[in-house]
């Protein structure tokens, strides 16, 4: 029987056809697929990404090599296991099924294990690395902001100066000004850089991470050291300035500040990164805040969706007090988007500050639904309302506001404050908060107070949660939010008991550094090799992930993938020095709490 090449070559491309799904079933079955995956060299989510960054950038020639015992365990399974049972073992069947299962290998097999491992190497490699992002994101968005002091915000240089910008307790800009510190004859500029100081009661100066810092840095540790700002006790810190140039000339940073220049507006949020992290970085997209690693090599959407989502999370673990924040800000919150939050800037502008959670309804655009969901994470912080009371034209109204909606009854809205529009209780919730007042014997006046606190405590440790919120028609988890709300003091922030930036008054440059010793220094960034440590000699050292062991932490963190994360302090020894190459590698001895 003679068979055309034709007819032969045909025959071959549906048998290979079918014997490539036939090797996708006997992967799925297990025979081999373990093999496969100890046996592909690249099954490294550390390294994956760079690798396939550099072949994008034409530096590196990928391939994947498959072991040739794939080939010939598969090759042996077809004509043994599969056709030869039907082929009753003729020799001219087994070479033509021979002849196909090789050709089939060699054109659709190979290329669709090559293409199969890849993709599963870059999503696994892309899923860890937008994880790690969304922590490190995370933590340097809940750092703890630091509260009552005037803070001057300098962003460093040399040809065009530094920039300063002093920024009252509440983020309003008192002066802002482009002082030559790095030029000769600069006695000057210290004179007038003493004299901002103390005109304005500046005792803490933030200084931007970027071009001359360490000159900027060791000019203020000179004149700490000298005494030139006495009586006033100053420290200075150094932030991460990432972002802060794309941020001065953004529309949002137009619209905020129109009358300042670029480099001013950066000044400015520098300074504010420290003040209130949370509200300056949300200004900023997330990819230019110097976090994470490999950002630019994943899937634009499923990092953003992540990162948007992260963000909304603080926000709302936070909550923002709704008569200060910006608009950029509450368009985080959970219920709102940005016409909703434009709407309540514009009300705030026309109608001075909200004095209640009511008076939200108001807002064109708010319906029930939005208004529930945003509710418990909106704050009206009674100090911030006496102050934007006084700097408003008008007065409030003294008769209750009146919104009228198509095809609904008015409905009266108060506009007297409520205290406890200050707690995180959510509105459907005071008439329980209100129950557990008038059970311990309290009044609304002593929401906050030491008072209320101990008499609060005492009720539930006389009478279980559960027992408790049986009583009061509720459940234990709402009740225990409840108390928590009651509890807090007034103006409480969650993130004050979290890290903040270190304040210093001296100087150490690298030149410094022994191997041995031992130092403390705070988490910058993190990567999916080690953690760069800032220890303050103006370059971060690295902690190899080999150094970052289970026994060297405590227990909370021993069950993440990588332990560290952003603004945590350690204690760490250095390892090795190289100054030439500005690297400084670290040993992890603990965490410090």
């Amino acid at each position: 029987m003679v068979v055309q090449w034709w007819h032969l070559s045909a025959c071959f491309f549906r048998l290979g056809s079918r014997l490539t799904f036939c090797f996708l079933a006997l992967l799925c079955s297990g025979a081999k697929g373990s093999q496969l995956k100890r046996a592909s060299p690249f099954y490294c989510k550390d390294v994956t990404l760079a690798i396939f960054r550099g072949e994008s950038l034409k530096i590196l020639t990928v391939k994947v090599n498959i072991p040739d015992s794939v080939k010939s365990d598969f090759t042996r399974w077809c004509i043994n296991c599969r056709w030869r049972p039907m082929m009753l073992g003729r020799p001219s069947d087994t070479k033509i099924i021979g002849d196909a299962v090789e050709d089939a290998y060699k054109r659709l097999i190979l290329p669709l294990l090559t293409r199969s491992y890849r993709t599963q190497l870059s999503a696994t490699a892309e899923k860890e690395s937008i994880d790690m992002f969304v922590r490190n994101l995370r933590q340097r968005l809940l750092a703890s902001p630091i509260r009552g002091s005037v803070i001057m915000g300098v962003d460093p240089g040399f040809t065009h100066g530094c920039k300063i910008a002093v920024l009252s307790p509440t983020s309003h800009i008192l002066h802002t000004d482009v002082l030559y510190l790095h030029r000769p004859g600069h006695r000057t500029e210290a004179d007038r850089l003493r004299h901002l100081v103390l005109k304005y009661s500046c005792n803490k100066v933030v200084i931007g991470n970027g071009t001359a810092c360490r000159e900027t840095e060791a000019f203020f540790a000179d004149l700490i050291s000298r005494g030139l700002f006495q009586p006033l006790d100053v420290s200075y810190c150094i932030t991460n300035e990432a972002g802060s140039s794309i941020y001065s000339v953004s529309p949002e940073a137009v619209k905020e500040m129109p009358e300042l220049d670029p480099n001013l507006r950066s000044a400015v949020s520098i300074g504010r990164r420290v003040q209130d992290p949370l509200a300056e970085l949300v200004k900023i997209d997330p990819k230019h805040i110097g976090i994470g690693t490999y950002q630019h090599d994943v899937q634009p959407g499923a990092l953003k969706a992540a990162l948007d989502g992260v963000v909304q999370e603080c926000v709302s673990f936070v909550g923002v007090d709704i008569n200060i924040c910006s608009e950029t800000l509450m368009r985080h919150v959970s219920g709102l988007n940005a016409g909703r939050a434009r709407s309540i800037v514009e009300w705030r502008e026309n109608n001075g500050p909200f004095f209640n959670r009511e008076q939200l309804r108001l807002v064109k655009g708010m319906g029930p639904k939005s208004f529930q969901q945003c509710a418990g994470f909106i704050r009206i912080n009674p100090h911030n309302l006496h102050r934007s009371s006084v700097s408003c034209d008008s007065a409030a109204p003294e008769k209750p506001a009146v919104k009228k909606s198509k095809g609904k009854a008015a409905t009266n809205i108060p506009s007297t404050p409520n205290p406890l529009d200050q707690t995180s209780i959510h509105p459907e919730s005071y008439h329980v908060a209100e129950k557990l007042v008038s059970l311990v014997g309290g009044s609304m006046g002593q929401i906050g107070s030491e008072g209320l606190r101990r008499c609060v405590e005492t009720q539930v440790q006389a009478s279980c949660l559960e027992h408790l919120a049986r009583t009061l028609d509720t459940i234990p988890e709402t009740l225990q939010l409840i108390v928590e709300g009651l509890t807090q003091p007034p103006g409480f922030d969650i993130r004050q008991g979290f890290e903040q930036a270190d304040f210093k008054r001296g100087v150490v440059s690298m030149r410094d550094l022994q191997v041995g010793a031992v130092l403390t220094g705070r988490v910058e960034n993190t990567a999916l090799f080690g953690a760069f440590v800032d220890i303050g000699v103006g370059k971060s050292g690295l902690i190899h992930k080999s150094n970052i062991t289970a026994d060297r932490l405590p227990p909370s963190k021993r069950g993440r993938s990588l332990f560290l994360g952003p603004g945590e302090r350690v204690e760490v020894r250095v390892l090795n020095v190289d100054p030439q190459r500005g690297r400084i590698g670290l040993d992890l001895l603990r965490v410090l709490q």
